[in-house]
């Protein structure tokens, strides 16, 4: 797909009768918050604590809220609880789980909810977004495939173009996204923005920076908090030296958002841009943050922390530590090269100090 076509499909997808991103957002609270009250006395059923549990997690993925992600866990294990022959409730808590990357822990929900007589294409669905976040993505596709075949939903074909975007795999993902949009029957705006984001991912890493940034502003656009989108557009814009655009779009988000990554990027940005006063301000609340979500979520925020420490934290002894953990639990092509390249800073940083150490006694001998 050309570049021109790519654009002109996204303006055209844009325009679907979907529900206005920040109305949706509205509803969203509202559902919520009718459920939660019935929810926090136990006085509700199964069915009602597992779709808050969906709600709670959606708008954690958009608004880029950890605290979210918590009270989903929360609930989830307080469903296991009450209802321990309830498959469904386990399949809650494996999602839950795998949100915070404790994927062994979600396989063995996922198994037990088979044994308690589930559907296998409940939880295979789980299990294929497991695979594919572990790198076992022969696996993941031979399910997904399998469902989308089974049943050419926008949901299946929708999880196809995620995971040929993670491999690389271009052309397989650009069909399998329009295939996705004709497909799309509902008018929440939050699948096509997710969809769009996914896209994004997938361009960025290709170093497509301008197809990048026209997918990340088509999330953007459909649901204007969506944080993630918002985030990965400011680095897009920020590496095509639109710095002020950059560093104005993350601002909001690293001032609000109880998660790092927004004050991290905008650390990094800012020390790149020259302005190191601004830079460290950012970067101590980054750090200060990620030392409590390891504390916590070690295996979630490993990769993150890695990240940050590499750049404008500038310790890549800790970041190796966390790229360490990371790959241990994740075996992606990211994840190794991540560690690859903490592991080349700390041999560089090591190889300064050493130098730095030679000249010193250099300089003392002499005088």
């Amino acid at each position: 797909m050309s570049a021109a076509a790519h654009v002109a499909g996204l303006d055209d997808i844009t325009m679907l009768p979907v529900t206005d991103g920040t109305i949706a957002l509205l509803n969203l609270r509202a559902q919520i918050d009718g459920l939660e009250p019935d929810v926090r006395r136990g006085h509700t059923s199964s069915e009602r604590g597992i779709g808050l549990i969906e709600l709670i997690t959606l708008r954690g993925l958009i608004l880029g809220h950890i605290a979210d992600y918590e009270r989903a866990e929360e609930i989830a294990e307080q469903l296991v609880r009450e209802a321990a022959t309830d498959g469904t409730a386990f399949v809650a808590r494996a999602q839950t789980r795998a949100v915070f990357h404790r994927f062994t822990d979600a396989l063995d929900d996922l198994d037990r909810a088979e044994r308690l007589s589930l559907d296998a294409d409940i939880t295979n669905r789980e299990r294929a977004a497991i695979f594919q976040a572990v790198g076992r993505y022969d696996e993941a596709l031979a399910i997904r495939e399998e469902a989308a075949e089974g049943r050419a939903s926008f949901e299946n074909v929708a999880g196809l173009v995620g995971l040929h975007a993670e491999r690389g795999h271009i052309d397989a993902a650009e069909r399998m996204y329009a295939e996705s949009r004709r497909l799309y029957r509902g008018v929440s705006p939050f699948p096509l923005a997710l969809l769009d984001f996914q896209l994004g991912l997938m361009w960025m890493n290709a170093g497509r920076l301008d197809a990048a940034r026209t997918s990340f502003d088509a999330a953007r656009r459909r649901v204007p908090l969506y944080a993630p989108a918002q985030g990965h557009l400011a680095e897009v814009e920020a590496a095509l030296g639109d710095v002020e655009s950059a560093v104005a779009r993350l601002y909001s988000f690293a001032v609000s958002s109880d998660d790092p990554d927004y004050a991290a990027q905008l650390a990094r940005i800012l020390g790149k841009a020259g302005r190191g006063h601004e830079s460290r301000h950012w970067c101590r609340l980054a750090a200060a943050r990620y030392d409590e979500l390891i504390t916590s979520h070690p295996e979630a925020f490993a990769d993150h922390a890695a990240e940050s420490w590499l750049a404008a934290g500038a310790n890549p002894e800790k970041a190796l530590r966390f790229a360490r953990m990371n790959v241990d639990i994740r075996r992606t092509p990211r994840a190794y090269g991540l560690l690859a390249e903490a592991i080349g800073a700390t041999n560089q940083d090591r190889n300064n100090n050493f130098s730095r150490r030679c000249s010193h006694r250099s300089v003392q001998r002499e005088g």
